[in-house]
């Protein structure tokens, strides 16, 4: 395992040599956490990809492609599988930080009434792929339902009103407490 890392570190490293326009930091995160996945599902199994023990605990079952979003771009992942599908890489928990940053400044933008090709642009000037009008829908469906429980809301009792005459030093709110308050005897 640490022999297949160190050899891709040193491939990718030799090709950034000979080809300087190659993103030698977005190419060394995908290796690495590729290496990462690899070391998480083989300690999952308790044996090596081709290790026969009777420590081991399933059986691998090929591998899933998968785009990553991160900062330093899209990574084309080869997610490891599981026969009995137990295992799901911990980097690739759904919604991760940087993923609820990206959906927060698409709904943002959404509430804000950016247009759809708008968004697009913003999620492009973020380094990532770029964002399609139904993904962009997608993540922003739930806010419909908060804007609607929000205008449907009882509004009785939500806001104290205060009040109080001037130079008074109580001021009395429609919640039932009061608070004091000193005015300037000028004016």
């Amino acid at each position: 395992m640490a022999e297949s890392v160190s050899m891709a570190l040193a491939e990718l490293l030799r090709r950034a040599d000979a080809e300087p326009d190659l993103d030698t930091l977005r190419e060394g995160v995908r290796v690495m956490t590729q290496a990462l996945m690899e070391l998480e599902v083989a300690q999952h199994l308790g044996a090596e990809r081709y290790q026969r023990s009777p420590e081991r605990q399933g059986e691998r079952n090929g591998y899933r492609d998968r785009n990553w979003d991160t900062r330093v771009g899209t990574l084309e992942l080869h997610v490891p599988r599981v026969r009995d599908g137990s295992f799901f890489p911990g980097l690739l928990e759904p919604r991760k930080r940087a993923e609820r940053a990206l959906v927060a400044t698409v709904r943002e933008a959404y509430v804000q009434g950016v247009s759809t090709r708008r968004v697009d642009d913003l999620v492009k000037a973020l380094g990532l792929d770029g964002i399609s009008k139904s993904q962009v829908s997608r993540l922003c469906e739930d806010l419909d339902v908060e804007v609607e429980r929000f205008r449907s809301r009882k509004l009785e009792a939500a806001t104290p009103m205060f009040g109080w005459t001037p130079r008074s030093s109580r001021c009395a709110t429609s919640t039932g407490w009061s608070i004091w308050r000193w005015s300037s005897l000028s004016g």
